[in-house]
């Protein structure tokens, strides 16, 4: 399962959330930590949450395909954020008591530039023509990623714009089994993904080498949790400590007005990135026919890689491995 639409900027938690302060953490840039409470939220609940499709919360940095140039591109997340001065002057109004005011945004004069070709996320809200920052500060937005950009290398590496591909990462027709393929940059269109890999979030699923980096799309809610806990949050956190499938980073539900809603690990006071997760507990086969695409495929690139891998099947995805 795959879902088109934008991204959610600001996805609320399943539970309300309280501060729970952190004595022992004072020197740290965040003495405290937001916890979930047993109260359902009520944006949850409007969104009918009992009745959402839960699915894996996959660890990396959130991409975006849409057209560029008059063809679908791969575009990375880049948020606009304040000039220090003017983040100075919003933490001391969020940490004032003064709740009645609301905080005035120089728009022109208060944020870092933006290359030319940034996009704001749609669900952002626009005054006089102008993006308006969310509840943090910051504009959401995204930048297109060029072919062999060196900014976004990892980015630029499992997508190939002369066959118009990108390399994903989802299930296999066969239950249990996971498949690592080319897949259209067409068909993701207006899909919001998750790049995993080596080098992203400090690769909590062991993919690839410093030698040998190893990056995949995952399709925001491609992985659905086929036997979820009730939403109850003992009965949660029993299913995030007991059972294989709850090996994961958190659960985000999808429901059928299009909210999303999630729950993350941190919000229990769990740990992650853990030892062994859910992901790489499962088998993957590699299916790429190259023979299929016009283009030749750059000798040191993922696609050269793992078309040679075509058709095998590894127990894990730490245990895929390219020829020296």
């Amino acid at each position: 399962m795959s879902r088109k639409g934008s991204v959610q900027q600001k996805v609320p938690c399943l539970f309300v959330t309280a501060v729970k302060e952190e004595p022992s953490a004072k020197r740290e840039r965040q003495p405290f930590k937001v916890l979930a409470t047993e109260t359902i939220n009520r944006k949850a609940l409007d969104a009918d949450i009992y009745n959402a499709i839960p699915t894996e919360k996959v660890d990396g940095t959130c991409c975006y395909v849409t057209t560029y140039k008059g063809q679908p591109y791969l575009w990375a997340r880049l948020d606009r954020k304040p000039k220090k001065q003017a983040e100075k002057r919003f933490k001391r109004f969020l940490y004032s008591l003064e709740d009645c005011k609301e905080f005035v945004w120089n728009i022109e004069e208060d944020f870092k530039p933006v290359p030319d070709c940034w996009i704001p996320a749609k669900e952002i809200q626009f005054s006089n023509g102008n993006p308006l920052p969310d509840e943090n500060g910051h504009m959401p937005g995204w930048v297109p990623v060029e072919k062999n950009s060196k900014q976004y290398c990892w980015h630029s590496s499992v997508i190939n714009y002369d066959a118009e591909i990108a390399l994903v990462l989802k299930h296999h027709a066969d239950p249990g089994l996971l498949e690592i393929s080319p897949v259209p940059l067409s068909d993701l269109l207006e899909q919001t993904l998750e790049l995993i890999g080596t080098n992203i979030n400090a690769n909590p699923y062991g993919l690839g080498s410093k030698k040998q980096p190893v990056h995949l799309l995952v399709p925001h809610g491609a992985f659905e949790i086929k036997n979820p806990p009730a939403l109850k949050q003992n009965d949660i956190l029993s299913w995030f400590e007991g059972c294989s499938e709850g090996k994961v980073e958190g659960i985000v539900w999808h429901c059928n007005d299009g909210c999303l809603i999630k729950l993350h690990r941190h919000h229990l006071g769990l740990c992650w990135p853990i030892a062994e997760t859910y992901l790489n507990s499962q088998p993957v086969v590699i299916s790429f026919n190259r023979t299929k695409y016009d283009c030749d495929l750059e000798p040191k690139s993922l696609f050269h890689h793992f078309s040679k891998l075509d058709g095998q099947r590894f127990d894990r995805l730490k245990d895929i491995k390219f020829d020296a």
